[in-house]
């Protein structure tokens, strides 16, 4: 699992349309890294890449934001403040894994309940404390998420 550079939004926005293109209906992408890695400024710049041009609020008070595309809806959870697994059905957990694509920050806070087909991006900083990301896919990822930088 190699790590890409994200040196700045541009090439944020650059990964996020490359993965834009290859989601459908079901899938979930897990954002998984430290407080300020880029979980949040990535589930924006996909969100922008799926057409979605409404302010993109953090759900890290809510816990779920949803948005509507032509294509699918678009459920963009943050589990920080997940207590324990069973608030995931009080959510909606289950209906955005099935009807649409599940944008998952903080993933680690409901390991129990992530599905088998998932993609993980590990965002993470290198020595000089710039940002990075490393795809782990799992499942129909595996194949999906090939050339994806």
């Amino acid at each position: 699992m190699s790590a890409v550079p994200l040196p700045d939004l541009t090439t944020t926005d650059t990964v996020a349309r490359h993965l834009a293109l290859r989601l459908r209906r079901g899938d979930a992408i897990a954002l998984q890294g430290p407080l300020g890695a880029g979980k949040t400024s990535f589930a924006r710049a996909l969100l922008r890449a799926l057409g979605i041009k409404e302010d993109v609020p953090s759900p890290t008070f809510t816990l779920l934001q949803t948005y509507e595309t032509p294509a699918f809806p678009i459920y963009h959870f943050d589990l920080y403040r997940l207590k324990n697994e069973t608030e995931l059905d009080e959510i909606g957990w289950d209906e955005a894994l099935a009807c649409g694509v599940a944008l998952i920050e903080w993933p680690e806070h409901a390991l129990r309940r992530m599905p088998s087909d998932l993609l993980t991006l590990h965002f993470t900083f290198d020595e000089k404390n710039r940002r990075m990301v490393a795809l782990e896919p799992c499942g129909t990822w595996v194949k999906r998420a090939e050339n994806l930088k």
